[in-house]
């Protein structure tokens, strides 16, 4: 049983920071994000919007009552993220050498290895008061 706690804990805290490190280029509007969000042509409301809500799925994901709902939440938007860069952007966005799409698709994983994981409370999901 601990063993699982510490590998609930390792995939909550890799998919939070991974989705916290990018709110900085976000919210300050730095080139790469300008560029991937003026290529979805949802600059800017898209990139603030994609930033609060990768915010609030890595908090939920760090409260233990809410860690199923950050989760799906992060499932959601790492889909968003990685659809963008199979049809519209591509795996290398300026030079990075795919290490945006990457991100996306490891924090994907933890989302899904999450929601994989206590899948016996998606019913209690649905009943979720905060």
């Amino acid at each position: 049983m601990k063993n699982i706690q510490i590998t609930i804990t390792i995939l909550k805290i890799t998919a939070a920071v991974i989705m916290l490190q990018t709110l900085y280029y976000k919210f300050t509007g730095q080139p790469e994000s300008i560029f991937i969000f003026s290529s979805l042509g949802l600059e800017p409301y898209g990139r603030i919007l994609a930033g609060v809500s990768e915010l609030i799925a890595s908090a939920l994901l760090l409260i233990p009552r809410t860690t199923l709902l950050g989760a799906v939440m992060g499932i959601g938007i790492m889909l968003g993220a990685i659809m963008a860069h199979v049809f519209v952007l591509g795996v290398n966005v300026m030079h990075d050498g795919g290490k945006l799409f990457t991100l996306a698709l490891v924090t994907l994983i933890c989302c899904s290895s999450i929601v994989i994981i206590y899948r016996h409370k998606i019913p209690q999901l649905l009943k979720l008061k905060f």
